[in-house]
């Protein structure tokens, strides 16, 4: 066979090859199993949450007082298990800010929180008084579990960050996400979703984003190849002796 012929016999196993990958790569888009915001806590005020809320805060407001987004998804009940995530990313909806362009990142939280019936008022800023289960800045689970750090436990690697400027829709999207997401199918024990942090550098810097329960909530859309389906094995009969 002439290199001419070699190179495109290869060229066309290659493109065969990405087809039927892609071709066996499934997409599904799921929302947030729960989200709330860490607002900073003022003994003058107690502790606030925003269980049941439309939005979830990240940044620091007018009032130099800071605010965290969390929010978890539950992959593995909507992907089988074993398969393995080509691509993820993160659609949110920002639809109040007092600033311009600001870094907001994805952090992986390291401990399981809550999720209680607390809904603030009006633009939702303040919070509200925090329910039972209720995550706040210094509990996972009003009033009983804590943070082993106020403000939230979560891993210094940013998952993904994404600048983010007027109202509207905004993506994250990176290699580290596909690993986070991986890594709570493969152990759904350790999925505790990401935390939202924005610029905490100056005053005036908070982003407020949808919630689940909002009529734009966060999607998080994930691609996969399906794992192979295990074969349950078949007894083999038990052979007659022999006389």
């Amino acid at each position: 066979m002439t290199s001419k012929r070699l190179l495109t016999a290869a060229l066309a196993a290659a493109i065969g090859y990405t087809c039927t990958a892609l071709a066996s790569a499934n997409i599904i888009n799921i929302m947030p199993s729960k989200d709330n915001t860490l607002y900073e806590y003022d003994p003058a005020e107690g502790d606030h949450s925003n269980g049941a809320g439309f939005h979830f805060f990240a940044g620091e407001n007018g009032m130099g007082e800071l605010r965290r987004g969390v929010l978890a998804f539950d992959v593995a009940a909507t992907i089988p298990a074993g398969s393995t995530i080509t691509a993820v990313s993160l659609t949110m909806n920002m639809s109040m800010t007092p600033t311009g362009a600001r870094t907001v990142e994805l952090h992986k939280l390291l401990a399981d929180w809550g999720e209680g019936t607390s809904h603030a008022p009006m633009g939702e800023g303040d919070g509200a008084p925090a329910t039972t289960n209720d995550a706040t800045w210094r509990h996972r689970f009003f009033d009983t579990i804590f943070w082993t750090t106020q403000g939230g436990d979560f891993s210094a690697t940013v998952s993904a960050s994404q600048s983010v400027g007027s109202t509207g829709p905004y993506t994250w999207s990176s290699a580290q996400m596909v690993a986070d997401v991986q890594s709570w199918l493969d152990n759904p024990a350790s999925n505790f979703g990401w935390l939202v942090l924005g610029d905490e550098t100056a005053i005036a810097t908070a982003k407020r984003f949808d919630t689940r329960e909002s009529a734009s909530p966060p999607m998080l859309t994930i691609q996969f190849i399906p794992g192979r389906a295990t074969p349950t094995p078949r007894p083999r009969p038990t052979p007659a002796p022999r006389p």
